[in-house]
C-alpha cells in the first residue's frame, strides 16, 4: 500500500463519536484523534468481509490512490491502520454530507449552483488525470460537501492509476460512458462524459438516459439520445457545454481545462467554490455524541 500503516495509531487514539454512514464493508464513523483534536470520519471495514468479497487487491488500490492524492475538491484519506478483525481509514470530515442528499431534498439546483460544482470537479478531475487517475465512478453519491459548503470528490473504489487504456466495465449505469458500455477501451475521457451527466442531472434533476428499463436506458447512452425538456428553463449556454460533454467519440469531448473556461462557468460558478452564504456557514457542527 503507499504508506505503510503507523503502527502507533489504532482505535484507542480516537474518541469515537456518531455513525454517519455504512458502506458494503463496514460503517463510518464521526471521531476525534485525542491528541489534536482534531475531527475526523473514520471508515471501518471487516476483513472478514473483505475477505468473502475477494476485495483486499482492490482495497490496497483504493488506499494507494487516495492516499497520494492532496487537492482542496479530494476527499483526503490522512492515513490508515489495521488490527486483527478491521482495517480502518483516517479521512477527512465532510460535515454537510453527501451532494446526493442535498439533491435530492431540492429537486435539482440554480444554475449558478450547478456551475460552481462542475467547475469544482472539472478542477479536481484535471489534477486526478495529471497524477494519471482515472475515477470511473463520479457520481452524486461519492460527492460530498465540507462545512464551508465546497465539494469534495470520495469513494476512489473504482478508481485506476492509468496512462494506458483501460477494459474494466465500471461505475453506475446512468453514468457510464458509451465505450464503456460496448466494452472498447476506454481512458481519462470517461471522467469527462460523466461531467456532462451530472450538469445535467443538477439541472434537471435526474440523469439525461433514464428510462424504466436498464437496457433501455443504455440503448439511449449508446445512441447518445440526448433530449432538454422545455422546463425547467435552462440556458443555451449551459446546453451548450452538456452536448460538448455528451460526445460519443471520446477524443472530441471537451477537454477539462476547456469546461473551466466556458462561457456558462465563467459567467455562473462561484470563485470560492461554496454556494452557502456567509450566515449559514455556522450551521452545521461536528457533534461527536
Amino acid at each position: 500500500m503507499a504508506a505503510p500503516p503507523r503502527e502507533e495509531w489504532s482505535m484507542s487514539d480516537f474518541e469515537i463519536g456518531k455513525y454517519i454512514g455504512e458502506g458494503k464493508f463496514g460503517k463510518v464513523y464521526l471521531a476525534r484523534e485525542k491528541k489534536s483534536g482534531y475531527v475526523v470520519a473514520l471508515k471501518v471495514m471487516y476483513k472478514a468481509k473483505l475477505e468473502k468479497y475477494r476485495f483486499h487487491a482492490h482495497l490496497r488500490r483504493e488506499i494507494e490512490i487516495q492516499h497520494g492524492l492532496d487537492h482542496p475538491n479530494v476527499l483526503r484519506l490522512f492515513a490508515w491502520f489495521q488490527d486483527e478483525e478491521r482495517v480502518v481509514l483516517v479521512l477527512e470530515y465532510a460535515a454537510r454530507g453527501e451532494l446526493y442528499k442535498v439533491l435530492r431534498a431540492t429537486g435539482r439546483f440554480t444554475e449558478r449552483t450547478a456551475a460552481t460544482y462542475v467547475a469544482s470537479l472539472a478542477g479536481a478531475l484535471a489534477y486526478c488525470h495529471k497524477k494519471q487517475v482515472i475515477h470511473r465512478d463520479i457520481k452524486p453519491e461519492n460527492l460530498l460537501l465540507d462545512i464551508e459548503g465546497r465539494l469534495k470528490i470520495a469513494d476512489f473504489g473504482w478508481a485506476a492509476r492509468s496512462n494506458a487504456k483501460r477494459h474494466t466495465l465500471c461505475g453506475t449505469i446512468d453514468y457510464l460512458a458509451p465505450e464503456m458500455i460496448e466494452k472498447k477501451a476506454h481512458d481519462h475521457a470517461v471522467d469527462n462524459w460523466t461531467l456532462g451527466i451530472l450538469c445535467y442531472e443538477f439541472l434537471y434533476g435526474s440523469p439525461p438516459f433514464l428510462a424504466d428499463e436498464q437496457d433501455d436506458t443504455l440503448r439511449r447512452i449508446v445512441r447518445v439520445d440526448l433530449t432538454f425538456p422545455s422546463t425547467p428553463r435552462i440556458s443555451s449556454e449551459a446546453k451548450d457545454l452538456i452536448s460538448k460533454l455528451l460526445v460519443k467519440d471520446s477524443s472530441k469531448r471537451l477537454c477539462l481545462e476547456d469546461i473551466m473556461k466556458h462561457p456558462w462557468i465563467q459567467r455562473n460558478a462561484e470563485p470560492s467554490g461554496s454556494c452557502i452564504k456567509k450566515r449559514d456557514l455556522g450551521e452545521v457542527k461536528p457533534v461527536l455524541t
